[in-house]
């Protein structure tokens, strides 16, 4: 009978991996790693660009032999293309951005906790300051002082989103460091980076596991902002920001596809990478879990 309970429990466990959402993600996922596979055009190859073909409504028929089913940009680029090829980019620099901000405020939300005193004070007060001014203004302002650049970019986020982290950690390993067993472990001879790796970290990383996809569609969508002002990646090195900006001088002019397309497939992504984020709270959340 039991055998027959685990087996009827199994399939629940993977059902919040099966949703529409993740399903859409994983999507954009494989079509991203496929791009050169997928993509009728590379769209930054200038030898497979037809100017006389630009501005293409969707559905066009190319001259090399294959349909332009999202049409075309100003420049003569496959949509369908840049879509694929800027899905890299975008995702690339998000994922990278989120992961790398996620340790740094990890250990420096934990490191606060633990050590209190002036180092608590200073962490604390740089995040104070950091999370009182606009996300867009901190981001603007380190694109202008590090200049242009994929890992520019990268390093921009960073910057922006490791406050986040470290001001959620701090609250949870606060409470951690009070409990009865970090008080045990701190009476054997255990170096203190021993304490906080082995005990106070491992204890304190869920709210930042579940952080972490929220903060990848945050930087998805702001790269993509800054992308679409014309200070994110470099033109040879596309994201759907750029993209959806190529687009933008034509809306006026009735050629809609430029900016549409890629602008459905930049809020679906960010959504489904929302929608995923949920899912994965629910996982690490036992309160909010249905037995």
């Amino acid at each position: 009978m039991e055998i027959i309970n685990t087996m009827t429990r199994a399939p629940r466990r993977f059902l919040p991996v099966l949703t529409l959402p993740n399903l859409i993600l994983a999507a954009f996922v494989l079509a991203a790693l496929a791009a050169p596979l997928l993509a009728p055009q590379n769209p930054y190859d200038l030898l497979q660009i037809l100017g006389w073909e630009a501005s293409s409504p969707p559905g066009t028929m190319s001259g090399n032999g294959y349909r332009y089913w999202l049409g075309t940009d100003g420049l003569g680029r496959d949509i369908a293309s840049c879509i694929l090829f800027g899905l890299r980019i975008s995702l690339l620099v998000s994922v990278i951005s989120a992961a790398v901000a996620a340790a740094l405020g990890l250990t420096l939300g934990v490191a606060a906790a633990y050590f209190g005193g002036w180092i608590d004070a200073v962490i604390m007060r740089v995040v104070d300051l950091q999370l009182s001014l606009p996300t867009m203004l901190v981001a603007l302002i380190a694109i202008v002082t590090l200049g242009p650049g994929v890992d520019r970019i990268i390093l921009a986020l960073i910057i922006v989103q490791w406050a986040t982290y470290a001001r959620v950690v701090r609250s949870v390993a606060l409470s951690e460091a009070g409990k009865p067993y970090i008080d045990a472990v701190r009476t054997m001879p255990l170096s203190r980076g021993r304490i906080i790796l082995r005990h106070l970290l491992p204890n304190s990383i869920a709210p930042a596991i579940t952080l972490l996809p929220i903060e990848i569609g945050h930087a998805v969508a702001l790269e993509a902002t800054l992308s679409f002002l014309g200070l994110g990646v470099p033109m040879d090195q596309p994201s759907l920001g750029s993209t959806v900006a190529n687009g933008f001088q034509y809306l006026l002019t009735g050629q809609y596809w430029i900016s549409l397309f890629p602008g459905i497939a930049l809020f679906t992504l960010i959504a489904a990478i929302n929608f995923s984020g949920e899912d994965i709270r629910r996982l690490w959340d036992p309160r909010s879990r249905s037995l």
